[in-house]
């Protein structure tokens, strides 16, 4: 799957069978846990595969100055990448990334954390245009990282699911187990992207994709509801790592024309409900961007999602992407905010 095993930026990850979260959703559950990345997501995957080729392909890898623009997650797992690598990397992020990710960055490695800009879009025009552009004149080879939409990056996670279909057949003793179901969420859409990729390439042909976002952040669901690659006016969720106002072109492709796949979005307040579920049941924080598809597994959404009752015996694999923008306060604070939501 990459140009070199010796120094993968990420790692496998487990695959486990949740009872409790199964006993909720009243099928199988099983959670891959992306979340223990050492970049604390599963950017981890598609952009230390990215990282790999780009210096596997330079002419002068030792000059290579790897440059990604980011509201957060995609930044830290350059970062880790880049330092796996070593190899110096500079992240330019939004006004809107708290502190506490741009600290995360700097503790992991990062040559620079430069902020600029309201948006992610405003950001990443800043890095191309200027930052890696004055870069260049003073001699740098600079490779541009950008956080979801690039083939190798969707490559680099398809490799989770390898690992599912290993550890799925491992696990149930039968050599032909596949998912009937398989859900994770969508922001920019990279994941989702790997996860076709990976699915295909398994042939996992019945198995139902839930693309899940939340409102607000619902780039794809809106793009297929009105059968065009619509952009946002605005992103409204408080889950910020959603925050894409335009999947991909290649994710709206798959989504369009793929009947394995159901959009699905569900409120903040469901994902909040999700995230503070998932400390309590399985002792994993996360993001809300993450949180909201575990929230599927309570309140009867999943059944209602595939529009059919849940079977107990069904296959039900959760991607837990993780995220490092979270903690124990946050998850305090959605778990009161959220007190209305049947979970």
């Amino acid at each position: 799957m990459s140009p070199s095993n010796t120094k993968n930026p990420w790692v496998k990850t487990p695959l486990i069978e949740s009872t409790t979260l199964s006993k909720a959703a009243g099928c199988r559950i099983f959670l891959k846990l992306e979340n223990l990345q050492l970049s604390g997501s599963f950017k981890a995957r598609g952009i230390g595969h990215l990282t790999q080729c780009a210096l596997s392909e330079s002419q002068t890898p030792s000059s290579t100055h790897f440059y990604c623009s980011s509201g957060g997650n995609a930044g830290l797992a350059a970062v880790h990448s880049a330092v796996k690598l070593e190899r110096p990397v500079t992240i330019v992020v939004p006004i809107t990334t708290k502190p506490m990710m741009m600290a995360k960055m700097e503790a992991a490695g990062a040559t620079a954390v430069i902020q600029h800009g309201a948006s992610w879009q405003e950001a990443d025009d800043h890095l191309r245009n200027i930052v890696i552009k004055e870069a260049e004149q003073a001699g740098e080879e600079c490779v541009y990282i950008p956080p979801f939409d690039h083939p190798k990056i969707w490559t680099g996670h398809s490799s989770m699911v390898d690992e599912i279909h290993e550890q799925l057949v491992e696990m149930t003793g039968d050599p032909d187990a596949q998912p009937e179901v398989l859900a994770c969420s969508v922001g920019g859409g990279g994941l989702f992207n790997g996860i076709m990729e990976g699915a295909r390439r398994h042939s996992y042909n019945n198995t139902k994709i839930l693309a899940v976002e939340t409102r607000g952040a619902d780039s794809l669901a809106e793009s297929v509801k009105q059968g065009q690659h619509i952009t946002l006016p605005a992103i409204t969720s408080q889950a910020t790592t959603l925050g894409a106002k335009k999947v991909s072109a290649r994710t709206f492709e798959l989504a369009m024309e793929s009947q394995q796949v159901k959009t699905l979005v569900l409120s903040d307040e469901e994902a909040m409900m999700g995230a503070w579920r998932l400390a309590e049941d399985e002792r994993l924080l996360v993001e809300l961007s993450c949180s909201v598809t575990a929230a599927l597994c309570y309140g009867g959404r999943l059944s209602q999602a595939l529009q059919r009752k849940v079977s107990k015996d069904d296959k039900v694999v959760i991607i837990v992407c993780g995220g490092s923008n979270v903690n124990i306060d946050m998850v305090s604070q959605w778990k009161k905010d959220s007190t209305h939501v049947d979970a």
